[in-house]
């Protein structure tokens, strides 16, 4: 199996972000990723606790998948702007090509 992957995007926002995230990390492990899926971490952490737990998943992570709303969330923006701090590649997703 491939090194993981980081899936970045909304979800703050988003009622239905579980279902978004869950359906981009089963598209990428059929191509054989493994997936680190922030949107599974349990509920009631302040955001400071999600985003520290999230920037060490994209410590271990490979790269980088930027769903197409991720410009439209603060906490994926601050991951994005980490990955190109520390030079992790970010491939952005489109709707159809998880």
């Amino acid at each position: 199996m491939k090194r993981p992957v980081y899936l970045a995007g909304a979800n703050a926002k988003d009622p239905n972000y579980r279902v978004k995230f869950v359906r981009a990390e089963a598209a990428l492990r059929k191509k054989g990723y493994n997936v680190l899926n922030p949107a599974l971490l349990p509920e009631g952490l302040t955001r400071a606790e999600y985003m520290r737990i999230c920037i060490s998943m994209i410590d271990v992570a490979a790269a980088v998948f930027a769903l197409p709303d991720a410009g439209e969330s603060a906490g994926a923006q601050v991951e994005l702007a980490y990955c190109r701090y520390i030079g992790k590649p970010v491939v952005e997703l489109e709707e159809d090509r998880a």
